[in-house]
């Protein structure tokens, strides 16, 4: 069974936790894309907030209701992706610099599932991507010295433009900060959302409920204990 196979049995298995006439939250990728096609082919009358402006404009080609995520207060169930995720439900996302808000829509959600294949999936998080920080402008020098003092390596994420620095959505920077050793995960995560100036990490913490694991023996189902 290949990747592209995979993705799709885990966006079927998604699909079977979707209940009608609900607000629901998907985050970014390929999975996502297999689920929001499933869906539209059982024509589930369900409202859409997302994160990813790429989920997005595919929603809307695809015919699904969207609404801006400032519209609602509760999100009956989130789904997205991510780098890495552990037997803890600990998380590590890294590549688009969305990471606050699909933070904020997994926090709003009554259950928050991850969608990964089994090469992303580990005991404990080996840290092979780096933690994304989205900073506020000011905090760039003062930032980079604390997570020093924390043991990690920072680089100010910039775009392929020359001299361009990459944003968030929010118009803050972003700052990937590399880990190795990490021996209390829980701990990292406390002191880099206590850093003045860091707006949040891509490091998830206590958020997901649920993660599916597709693998060549079908999804396996990692539950928050």
């Amino acid at each position: 069974m290949d990747g592209a196979e995979m993705k799709k049995n885990c966006a079927k298995a998604a699909l079977g936790y979707i209940q009608n006439n609900t607000v629901i939250g998907l985050g970014g990728g390929s999975t996502i894309s297999h689920l929001i096609d499933l869906i539209r082919i059982e024509k589930l009358d369900v409202r859409v907030v997302t994160p990813s402006f790429q989920t997005k404009m595919r929603c809307l080609e695809k015919g699904l209701h969207v609404i801006p995520t400032f519209s609602v207060d509760r999100i009956a169930i989130a789904f997205d992706g991510c780098d890495e995720v552990d037997a803890q439900l600990h998380a590590l996302k890294s590549g688009g610099g969305i990471h606050t808000k699909e933070k904020l829509i997994g926090t709003m959600a009554d259950t928050y599932i991850l969608l990964a294949d089994e090469s992303k999936f580990a005991e404990t998080l080996a840290f092979k991507h780096p933690v994304c920080l989205e900073i506020l402008e000011d905090a760039l020098s003062y930032v980079e010295k604390e997570v020093r003092v924390l043991g990690g390596e920072p680089c100010l994420r910039r775009s392929n433009a020359k001299d361009g620095i990459t944003v968030s959505d929010y118009g803050h920077l972003l700052m990937d900060v590399r880990f190795s050793n990490v021996q209390n995960i829980k701990q990292l995560d406390h002191d880099l959302n206590h850093i003045a100036g860091v707006v949040d990490t891509s490091l998830f913490v206590g958020v997901a409920n649920k993660a599916l694991i597709a693998g060549e023996s079908g999804i396996r189902v990692v539950e928050k204990l």
